[in-house]
């Protein structure tokens, strides 16, 4: 591991060797390695992934030389999949790397077997049919799914499995655990023994801002009914308050307790989102619940007995204005209040997993230890069959982004895009593909579209004759600029679902390169 620190030291810093770990563990299997598929496949080399399959039945062709920089003249009549399978090996030969010269169709109708044995599959440039089937046996198989499509200036990515759940989700926001609006007996006994009124002024600036706000929480409560600030009026009130107990104006510690006065304000107990997670139908445990699910129940009882409303807590304290001893103490506090609520946290998950006939210790104490940390930020992600978003999406959603000016374009790139494959279904060729044909294209593709809105239940909405053009006149192309993008994007959530850190998108990523904007499509 001592190499692997050195080598991928960068990426390490953000998700971590645990992370790290869970990449050098993982298949994959890369589908049409095409730029886009080949841009996507570099990342997660470069990242350090296990091992790579690589599934392709096309030679190289002189267009291939274009847009896709894994492969050279030399590769010219060769084997796509060998060719860029040989230069991801180069990138970085910690990565096992394989190919199989054999088309996706093929696989996906003869062989559905083929994609268990993978941690993730990449589908790039797969048809709307294929994407159905391929769905389906994934899903079956528990094997998470990626597709990433570019075609001309735009292109999609969406992923698919039944449910990705997030232990370490690091939102960008989030404060941190200090209940100074509803401290534990330690805490409040560690507040109470600092006096707010010490004559020193050197110890009145080092007061740190937790205790500081305990304190000054505890006594506007005793003036208002016990009860903290809640109305726009009441928490400049207390804001005032706080002031009127600085010495001088320059004393950092009260400034830090002002901006952090919204811990005072913040709402105690669980947020709604948790609510729903402790209470959602997996939390119905049985043998084959997963570790997640079964550390959520034991969450759920936390809550309901010794937390006091409660999750257990985070333990780490922000760096703030204070003196060496006080600080140190704090840290303390709060770590011992961590431990202890850990300790109950691994006796209830144990409980639990003797209950429903599992061994007691299968789940790691480190993974609880985890869970117990971001027990607030914790994420379910569910994803609909590819095969209902097409035949029956969201018809609210899908209306509402067609009349909406910042969604418009996007969502009339996502029904091109699908019906450029009915086109092909139809015509056996992607409009604009041969020379000779685009007006009669343009009509054929624009008689397509309408009847797929039609056919969603969206009659009366148009598409621009402009956006139709355009998606005949790149004839199906895949651009090297709009590929890696779709690539970047895509390898990004495969870094997501095997980590399992960070929140996977939810919905149809579609880029727009003529605007050069994004949006992410829920249907």
């Amino acid at each position: 591991m001592a190499e692997a620190k050195v080598k991928y030291d960068r990426q390490l810093r953000i998700w971590g060797e645990q992370g790290q770990a869970a990449l050098e563990e993982a298949n994959i299997c890369l589908l049409n390695c095409g730029p886009t598929g080949s841009e996507t496949l570099k990342n997660l080399v470069l990242g350090g992934v296990g091992s790579i399959t690589v599934v392709d039945g096309s030679k190289v062709v002189a267009g291939d030389l274009g847009n896709n920089f894994m492969v050279d003249e030399s590769s010219i009549g060769k084997s796509k999949a060998k060719c860029v399978c040989s230069f991801l090996q180069e990138l970085n030969d910690s990565v096992k790397a394989k190919f199989i010269e054999e088309y996706p169709q093929a696989l996906i109708e003869t062989n559905p077997s083929f994609f268990s044995q993978f941690t993730l599959v990449i589908a790039t440039q797969l048809v709307e049919e294929l994407m159905i089937k391929l769905d389906k046996i994934c899903r079956e198989a528990n094997v998470m799914l990626i597709f990433a499509r570019s075609y001309g200036l735009t292109g999609f990515v969406r992923i698919s499995l039944k449910e990705h759940t997030v232990i370490e989700s690091k939102p960008n926001h989030s404060l941190d655990d200090l209940r100074v609006n509803n401290p534990w007996p330690e805490l409040k006994s560690f507040a109470e023994g600092i006096d707010l009124d010490v004559a020193d002024p050197v110890a009145h600036k080092h007061i740190p801002k937790v205790v500081i706000l305990i304190k000054m929480a505890s006594e506007w409560a005793k003036f208002h009914g016990g009860k903290l600030p809640s109305t726009g009026q009441e928490k400049q009130e207390f804001k005032e308050f706080l002031k009127s107990k600085m010495i001088t104006i320059d004393e950092d510690n009260y400034k830090e307790a002002l901006k952090a006065s919204l811990y005072v304000f913040a709402s105690q107990g669980i947020s709604s989102d948790l609510q729903l997670l402790i209470d959602d139908s997996s939390a119905e445990l049985h043998c084959d619940s997963s570790d997640f699910w079964v550390m959520v129940v034991a969450l759920k009882e936390f809550i309901a007995n010794e937390g006091g409303g409660e999750v257990p807590l985070e333990g780490s304290i922000p760096d703030m204005t204070s003196s060496t001893e006080h600080y140190v103490n704090l840290q303390k506090i709060y770590h011992a209040k961590a431990e202890a609520d850990f300790l109950v946290m691994e006796q209830r998950v144990m409980n639990l997993l003797k209950k429903i006939g599992r061994d007691p210790t299968s789940i790691p104490r480190n993974k609880i230890k985890s869970f117990c940390r971001n027990a607030r930020k914790l994420k379910v992600c569910r994803y609909r069959p590819i095969e209902e978003e097409f035949h029956s999406p969201n018809l609210t959603e899908l209306l509402k982004y067609l009349t909406d000016e910042d969604y418009s374009v996007a969502v009339r790139f996502y029904i091109l895009l699908r019906a450029v494959d009915h086109f092909a279904a139809n015509y056996n060729n992607f409009p604009g593909e041969f020379d000779g044909a685009m007006d009669e294209d343009i009509s054929r593709l624009k008689m397509t579209a309408v009847g797929l809105l039609s056919d969603l239940g969206c009659n009366g909405h148009t598409l621009t004759e402009d956006l139709i053009s355009e998606m005949c006149r790149v004839g199906a192309a895949e651009l090297h600029a709009v590929a890696a993008f779709i690539g970047g994007v895509a390898s990004q959530e495969v870094i997501k679902l095997i980590t399992k850190q960070f929140v996977p998108m939810l919905g149809t990523f579609i880029f727009n390169g003529i605007d050069h904007k994004s949006q992410l499509l829920c249907l």
